[in-house]
């Protein structure tokens, strides 16, 4: 037997201490990632007793990032980036902007150059895609159209950081720092590198959408004609693994971006839910790792030697941040609930800051301290994040209580807002109004629209509002929860209210502003399970609908008629 086992220990010590701290932590009503971060310090080199290997540990974080990262990319289409491009390309290339602003003015404050300064607002700006995404999934709205908007701005951010990743070596000497860059003019070797890095980028998503769209899911589909399981488990980590590190070796792009391009080309394949859940249990173990490291990288000498910069640290993460990027989210125009889940999504840091720092640092740009500072406010702001999003529920109520500020936020002087005056009137009486134009949604509208039933639809996505018009279909941007957004669609005079949102938030609201304006309107709602059923049910919320129910009654329909016939043949 080797006696050099210091991954296993590793994995061991890792899961088991995991296993432990998050029990602790669920049994204290805390979230479990709080335990797991606890256990990466006790195993942690800060600490005294048995360590762990930090360099393996490190290494076993990145495989939790790409199937993590992989993951989102099998629920998450082309279609579902390019819709939320308007709002996550400006607002996440501002909200960098402005926290790297505050991360330098801060770092000029303490005395650091500038290049220090940049590296460490850089470093603050960018979050956690796992931590994200981890709370996304708890809370069940990780294809919502507000999930979807954090999960794109995120995937902005990743690929800016990539671009930064590659153009700082270059640029180290002029911001005061070693630069790595061969001899030769300064200038002409910053914009080839730019020039590379951006082919690079685009050869690679190029090759995934027109290969890999067609290569991958034909070779999980071939693995899967097999009949075998572990081959077809296998074939999928294969492929998120393999291609994330082809990804970053060959086109210089990185292990989360590489891997989430992986999921979404095997989406394209019928089997993709298959593949998903065969790929959970690997997931979430990998991704308890991923917490246990960041743990395992925690300094708490520098909360006594450091108290007031961390404090400093921690409040351009969790306040900075989110206060800029709630402003952001406003001034484009969507509602103070979008901009609450983007604001909570952001309010930590992780991954790519610890890469900028260690780059910082290599390159003499930015002091040790900072990347103390770093490593710290990241372990902080991921403990603090679940509390972050608790506080959002608080904040949307008294929004939607408060009139005034909820019109003045979610009602700017959008034209999407308001219903054309081009709709004919024989369209908004007796209409269908639908809630909602996801999935669910855009099947019932196709069904409404063959049966010749006219319907106005309701979307908070204004991308999709704007594309709907341009079809000759009546629709109006907004929370369906706001009583004007009703009111635009005429819901005085429709016959039925149509909810097929997966956010059941604003679910009860909506019905009251609906009786209230027209007493006699029918009202059908879409559920996710039976506890949620039950509190409409006591609102008498009308024909109420749960998924898996509804599923399963209809499957045993189609059998008890296939049994039917085939005694009747018999």
């Amino acid at each position: 037997m080797p006696h050099n086992i210091s991954l296993i220990t590793t994995i061991a010590a890792a899961l088991g201490f995991g296993l432990l701290f998050g029990f602790i932590a669920v049994r204290l009503k805390l979230p479990a990632l709080v335990g797991y971060l606890a256990a990466g310090i006790l195993i942690g080199p800060a600490t005294p007793g048995f360590v762990a290997d930090t360099a393996l540990a490190g290494q076993l974080a990145e495989i939790g990032v790409m199937l993590m990262m992989f993951g989102v990319g099998l629920h998450f289409s082309l279609d579902d980036l390019w819709q939320v491009r308007r709002i996550a390309l400006p607002g996440a290339v501002l909200q960098i902007g402005v926290a790297t602003a505050l991360g330098m003015g801060l770092a000029h404050w303490w005395g650091w150059s500038i290049g220090g300064g940049l590296v460490f607002g850089l470093a603050l700006s960018v979050a956690s895609t796992v931590v994200l995404l981890r709370a996304l999934e708890e809370r069940g709205i990780l294809d919502s159209l507000n999930g979807r908007i954090a999960v794109g701005w995120l995937v902005v951010e990743d690929l800016v950081t990539v671009l930064v990743l590659v153009l700082l070596p270059p640029l180290a000497s002029s911001l005061g720092g070693v630069s790595d860059t061969a001899h030769g003019d300064a200038g002409a070797s910053l914009w080839q590198t730019l020039g590379i890095t951006l082919g690079q980028v685009g050869g690679f998503i190029v090759l995934m959408l027109v290969v890999g769209r067609k290569l991958f899911p034909w070779i999980l589909w071939q693995v899967a004609r097999t009949g075998s399981r572990e081959l077809f488990t296998l074939c999928v980590i294969a492929a998120a693994v393999g291609i994330a590190y082809g990804s970053t070796h060959v086109f210089g792009v990185s292990f989360a971006l590489g891997a989430f391009f992986a999921g979404m080309v095997l989406r394209e394949s019928e089997l993709s839910h298959r593949a998903a859940s065969e790929s959970l249990p690997l997931r979430d173990a990998f991704a308890v790792l991923f917490f246990v490291s960041v743990g395992m990288l925690f300094e708490p000498a520098i909360i006594i030697e450091q108290p007031l910069k961390l404090l400093a640290v921690v409040a351009i993460i969790v306040l900075g941040k989110s206060l800029a990027a709630f402003l952001l989210v406003v001034l484009l125009r969507y509602p103070a609930k979008t901009a609450l889940m983007v604001s909570a999504s952001l309010a930590q840091i992780g991954e790519f800051s610890f890469i900028l720092a260690a780059l910082g640092l290599s390159l003499k740009l930015m002091p040790a301290e900072g990347q103390s500072l770093i490593l710290a406010g990241a372990i902080i702001s991921i403990a603090l994040n679940p509390l972050v999003f608790l506080a959002t529920k608080p904040l949307e109520r008294w929004f939607s209580r408060n009139h005034v500020l909820a019109a003045r936020f979610d009602r700017s002087a959008d034209p999407l807002a308001e219903l054309p005056m081009s709709v004919p009137h024989e369209k908004l009486a007796g209409q269908v109004v639908l809630v909602g134009y996801g999935r669910v949604g855009q099947r019932i509208a196709r069904a409404l629209s063959l049966q010749g039933i006219p319907f106005v639809v309701a979307e908070q996505n204004r991308e999709i509002v704007d594309q709907l018009r341009k079809q000759g279909i009546p629709a109006v941007a907004g929370n369906a929860g706001d009583e004007m957004v009703l009111i635009q669609a005429h819901i005085a005079r429709a016959a039925v209210l149509v909810i097929a949102t997966p956010d059941t938030f604003h679910v009860r609201s909506m019905i009251a502003t609906a009786r209230a304006l027209n007493p006699d309107i029918r009202t059908v709602v879409r559920t996710h399970n039976e506890a949620e059923a039950e509190l409409l049910r006591q609102e008498r919320a009308g024909r109420i609908f749960i998924g898996e129910e509804e599923l399963a009654t209809g499957m045993t329909q189609f059998v008890v008629e296939e049994l039917a016939k085939a005694t009747h043949h018999a």
